[in-house]
């Protein structure tokens, strides 16, 4: 299971790549957004994700796609603290953001060796 769905359902998720802040009166816009069907049939915000390529990723990055998911989260009636936030970085990622990622496994860091290679 992934974020509470069952594998079926991620194979057919929808993926977005923009969002509304209706607060701020702007939009964004989003590398990945990964939605499935839950038990239920709800649909589930599973995972959001940004990508750089020249970019050294950090904790700003982070805290962006945190945003994100807490207004895909209430957009769609998601469980925030399930969705996956995939960080993928062609650069690498800062210490401190490995350290984070390392003690929460709703932080995926994808680096050029996990993306081609599965390492």
């Amino acid at each position: 299971m992934v974020g509470g769905c069952t594998p079926a359902a991620v194979l057919t998720a929808r993926v977005e790549t923009a969002s509304t802040d209706p607060g701020a009166k702007t939009s964004h816009e989003i590398d990945v957004a990964v939605f499935g069907r839950d038990t239920g049939e709800r649909e589930t915000l599973l995972a959001i994700g940004e990508a750089k390529w020249n970019d050294i990723m950090g904790l700003g990055h982070l805290r962006r796609l945190e945003h994100l998911r807490g207004l895909l989260g209430a957009r769609s009636g998601a469980r925030e603290q399930e969705t996956r936030l995939l960080c993928f970085s062609g650069a690498g990622f800062t210490e401190e953001l490995r350290d984070l990622a390392s003690r929460d496994e709703t932080i995926q860091l994808i680096d050029l060796g996990r993306l081609y290679h599965g390492m």
